[in-house]
């Protein structure tokens, strides 16, 4: 149990995660064996660097499925509170339609984020990362800093009003090669150390705090929008709409059949050192 029977739960100020846990800050939802929740709210590629780099051991926390290659071990990979792309995902920009991408320094927002993953291997790291926050990237691309900017959450579909142009779409590439499975991103994990039962506990509640978000939709967009950089109220609920969906609610057979399709390329293109086999055992 978490200490004191208190679970820590890290997740990101991103609309939504925001919206996601809504129903359990609210006070609507409780964690079977739990008697309160203690949220921290930290950028996922902060996230992604205590659990992978820091060795932290949060009780549960969103973390970016690269990350989760690193970290199988010591967390359970959750059917619950995955965000997948499906007919989209992110998108890489310039101010040209012309650019060269192969040869280009590209700002990707974190070492550990599946979008800058997934940008490595289809361009098979013919390019220089620039490691940002992702909320910068655009501003860098407007002002020449980098020849392309990897665009994840929000800004993902807030670009044209920058008057930047799309050069390269992760989800055609995705698509193409892997037959159209869903393109993994954010995932929630839960700590090994507090067991199984709690770990499914958890899960049963994230997904109460989604179905109540969604019956209370407004109010748990006025929560999102506390956090969201992007302030336009349409636009942070089509994003939520796009990423918390019957996928978030469970990623179903195909959705861990594309983490293990992430997996494997990552090892056939020398990023991961080490096969990363998803057992049935790590997935609740």
């Amino acid at each position: 149990m978490g200490e004191g029977g208190i679970l820590t739960i890290a997740h990101t100020p991103d609309a939504d995660d925001a919206f996601m846990f809504y129903g359990i800050v609210a006070g609507a939802v409780e964690i079977r064996g739990f008697r309160g929740v203690r949220h921290v709210i930290e950028d996922i590629e902060t996230l992604n660097r205590w659990l992978v780099e820091e060795g932290r051991d949060v009780d549960a926390s969103a973390v970016s499925a690269h990350a989760y290659a690193y970290i199988v071990d010591r967390y359970f990979l959750l059917r619950t509170g995955a965000s997948m792309g499906e007919g989209y995902g992110p998108v890489v920009v310039s101010k040209s339609e012309s650019v060269r991408l192969e040869g280009s320094r590209i700002a990707v927002p974190g070492r550990y984020t599946t979008a800058g993953l997934i940008l490595t291997i289809a361009l098979r790291g013919r390019f220089t990362p620039v490691y940002a926050r992702f909320d910068e990237i655009p501003a860098m691309v407007e002002d020449g800093r980098v020849d392309a900017g990897l665009l994840i959450h929000e800004e993902q579909i807030a670009y044209s009003r920058r008057g930047l142009t799309v050069v390269l779409d992760l989800w055609d590439w995705w698509a193409r090669v892997t037959g159209g499975l869903p393109m993994p991103l954010g995932v929630d994990v839960f700590s090994r150390r507090l067991g199984r039962g709690a770990a499914e506990a958890f899960r049963d509640a994230l997904r109460l705090s989604i179905e109540y978000a969604y019956q209370h939709f407004d109010e748990a967009l006025d929560y999102a929008m506390r956090y969201s950089r992007v302030k336009d109220r349409e636009l942070v609920a089509r994003f939520i709409k796009m990423y918390v969906n019957e996928r978030t609610m469970d990623m179903g057979d195909d959705g861990v059949e594309a983490h293990r399709t992430l997996y494997r390329l990552a090892r056939e293109s020398g990023v991961l050192k080490k096969a990363v086999e998803l057992r049935r055992d790590d997935i609740v």
